[in-house]
């Protein structure tokens, strides 16, 4: 404390303690280091909410399409034309095939337009697209059902909002909530899917996803708080991205991780089957807890890089612990025991890294550009995903299982190398009062 201060508060003597105390606060407050500071800043009860009302946004969406997963190619064999398997994949897939062309105009249009308007938007064609599937008569119809679902790309509009709303120091806490919402809702699909399948058929479903799709129009419009005006520019936005190599490295990282998942995915049915004779209606029973656990798990990776500064050293660790897992299903994946290990591992790293890199996007894209960023990334996150399903075929079919984890870890070490130098996000402690 400065010499002057301290005689000021000693000459005083007849001064209110409990007023000298808030003096010496406040002296101690605009003395302390920027991380001190950082821990006792809490979310408000507006980012709170808007992280709810955003991850129950995803969530109601998502439920719809993954409901439809475990049961559609079951189902597609009662349709005409579900007997060909190329149009039942395409059924599937047509979904991450039309989000993958359309997350950049949406990304951009949320730039233009506001974020509210585009996700409302988004979300009416998905309810339609939900609605043409329930109708439909033939796999054709359902495709067509599927295609419609897909021109609803909210992810870019809906995480740049989640930006808008919420300070650099709470943001990877809110992608969190977001990407939790989604293993939830993955899980829980697992166990419901068939149940409901039993009692509401395929139709039934796609109309609970139309029903699930309109309660988040509703949750947009009456729920999540009004977006803060953000820069507007005319243009350059796709210069400002691409040329931005460390916005570019996080954008092929989401694409390493989400080709991955898949590929894995191929695999791993059948290696529960294999390894334990763990029939598919079960495999919930390994799915479930590792979600939950890896939730856990999870959490505290995730305050820990907010609060302690060291969101790089959580992100490549992440990244090394999908080596390790790659490595692990190679040599030890063999029994039920084992996959359940890896699984739980696995999607430690992954709720992580997806917590982390669309938080990291919106910390270093430029303002303007926001939604621009979040588009790319989504598109490649959706490339991943519709890539990462042939890629994984094509490889174990041709060199065997063991290959496709081989691949998948080379992959991960590749990312881990380049991220190694990567720089770690600028960390800004934004006042609640400034907002």
């Amino acid at each position: 404390m400065p010499e002057a201060e301290h005689t000021t508060i000693r000459e005083n003597g007849g001064t209110n303690q409990s007023a000298r105390r808030r003096m010496l606060e406040s002296l101690l407050w605009s003395a302390a280091p920027p991380m001190s500071r950082y821990e006792h800043d809490s979310m408000t009860p507006a980012e709170r909410r808007a992280g709810a009302s955003l991850a129950a946004i995803f969530a109601l969406r998502m439920l719809g399409l993954f409901l439809i997963l475990p049961v559609f190619a079951v189902h597609a064999h009662e349709i005409p034309g579900g007997s060909d398997l190329t149009l039942v994949g395409l059924a599937i897939g047509a979904y991450g095939l039309t989000q993958a062309f359309l997350q950049i105009p949406y990304g951009v249009a949320s730039d233009r337009f506001g974020r509210k308007p585009v996700i409302v938007f988004g979300l009416l064609l998905f309810v339609l697209g939900s609605a043409v599937a329930a109708l439909a008569g033939s796999i054709q119809t359902v495709i067509l059902g599927r295609v419609l679902q897909g021109a609803g790309a909210i992810s870019a509009a809906v995480t740049a909002l989640a930006a808008d709303l919420t300070r650099d120091q709470h943001r990877t806490k809110v992608m969190a909530m977001i990407g939790s919402s989604i293993g939830l809702v993955f899980a829980a699909s697992m166990v419901a899917a068939p149940l409901l399948y039993s009692v509401i058929g395929m139709s039934g479903i796609f109309w609970l996803t139309a029903v699930l799709a309109f309660l988040a129009i509703g949750v947009v419009v009456y729920i999540v708080p009004a977006a803060p005006i953000v820069p507007r520019a005319p243009g350059g936005r796709f210069v400002d991205v691409l040329r931005d190599s460390a916005l570019m490295r996080l954008n092929v990282g989401v694409f390493a991780l989400h080709l991955i998942q898949t590929a894995m995915w191929v695999l791993v049915p059948a290696a529960l089957v294999a390894g334990g004779g763990l029939p598919l209606p079960e495999h919930w029973k390994v799915y479930l807890p590792a979600v939950l656990l890896s939730f856990a798990l999870m959490v505290p990776a995730v305050i820990i890089a907010e609060r302690r500064g060291m969101m790089k050293t959580i992100f490549t660790g992440a990244i090394a612990l999908l080596v390790v897992v790659q490595a692990g299903l190679y040599a030890f994946g063999g029994s039920v025991f084992a996959l359940g290990l890896w699984l739980t591992l696995f999607f430690v790293a992954f709720n992580v890294l997806e917590a982390i890199l669309p938080s990291w996007i919106s910390k270093v894209a430029p303002p303007h550009a926001k939604g621009t960023a979040l588009g790319i990334y989504n598109t490649l996150q959706s490339v991943g995903l519709f890539l990462g399903g042939m890629t994984g075929g094509w490889i174990a079919q041709h060199y065997g299982a063991a290959a496709v984890n081989l691949v998948c870890g080379l992959l991960a070490l590749t990312w881990l190398l380049a991220a190694a130098t990567m720089s770690p996000p600028p960390r800004r402690v934004v006042p609640a009062a400034a907002r």
